[in-house]
């Protein structure tokens, strides 16, 4: 009943990339209307244009709320705001630093949300966020003990690997990239180890969860009272590194040998080549893989009523392009 009279519009941060895509659709399927920031010439990325309301504005060449107007914009007549911006590695010549996008614009968002009187927020962060973390944990961690201290009704989600089809538009999607940086060259995939012991490879664990699944919980909390001031982790089931790799060949068709790679050799390469685009991993991003990203997260499933999504061969389907 409540439904019909009222329509939700939501104000979307980061609503082209890879999660966004899905967390848009999502708002439409709940007869929502997505509002999103969306960067000038970045149109073609959105599915369903038609559906959404769309603001210009660019988060990352500015130093301060005032010299982005399009945030007031943006989250205008919003009823609730979802950040969504993640950058998995920086480069500061076009303004892309983890300190900018991960804290400095999601405390633009929080003081305009504020301003405007929008109390709900949600903040989508990430598994094994810390204070003396990487650069990327470190900088989630700052956005989060903002928004809880600003006394709006947020709602933090920290997510583990997330997977499914990018769905073009040059999108990063871990499993997309681990195959086409790792796994479809003619070398053996590097099954990493802490320390010299190359019996200890692989042995890190993710928790793989599907970018619909995320997409429903965000969607959901937004109605969900109970969410409010609650921080969720979210994952699946939970494999080793060795396994995911094996699942992830498995899945189009490739049966892929593993060769232990000491983590140090390939951090020190990381250091050194991180900042090129065509490297295909960080320094950071190596640390993190390591730390392992596991979670349990029945409790959020059952309160969602949702049945996750396994990690097998028909959802990583996406990969046999």
């Amino acid at each position: 009943k409540f439904e019909r009279e009222f329509r939700m519009k939501v104000a979307l941060i980061g609503g082209t990339g890879f999660v966004g895509s899905y967390i848009t659709d999502e708002l439409i399927s709940h007869n929502m209307v997505p509002r999103l920031l969306i960067r000038e010439g970045s149109e073609s990325k959105l599915l369903q244009p038609e559906k959404c309301e769309i603001v210009y504005g660019d988060l990352s060449h500015h130093h301060d709320r005032t010299s982005v107007p399009a945030i007031l914009e943006v989250l205008e007549g919003c009823d609730a705001v979802i950040y969504n911006v993640g950058v998995i590695r920086e480069f500061p010549s076009k303004g892309l630093t983890y300190e900018k996008l991960h804290f400095h614009a999601a405390k633009w968002c929080i003081e305009a949300a504020k301003e405007l009187n929008i109390s709900r927020f949600i903040l989508m962060s990430a598994n094994g966020v810390k204070k003396e973390g990487t650069g990327y944990q470190n900088t989630k961690m700052l956005a989060e003990d903002y928004l809880k201290a600003s006394g709006l009704d947020y709602t933090i989600f920290r997510p583990s690997l997330i997977f499914g089809d990018p769905r073009g538009g040059n999108r990063p999607e871990f499993c997309s990239q681990l195959k086409k940086d790792m796994l479809s060259l003619p070398i053996p995939a590097p099954n990493f180890h802490k320390g010299l012991n190359p019996f200890n490879a692989g042995n890190f664990a993710l928790s793989p969860i599907h970018v619909k699944d995320v997409a429903k919980v965000f969607v959901k909390s937004l109605t969900e009272e109970e969410t409010i001031k609650k921080t969720y982790h979210l994952g699946g089931e939970t494999y080793y590194w060795k396994d995911i790799i094996s699942i992830i060949s498995r899945a189009y068709g490739k049966k892929k040998w593993t060769i232990p790679a000491p983590a140090f050799a390939i951090k020190t390469l990381g250091a050194l080549l991180g900042g090129f685009p065509w490297f295909p991993i960080t320094k950071d991003q190596i640390t993190m893989l390591i730390e392992g990203n596991v979670c349990q997260s029945d409790g959020v499933y059952e309160m969602f009523n949702l049945i996750p999504t396994p990690f097998n061969s028909e959802s990583l389907s996406y990969l046999k392009n």
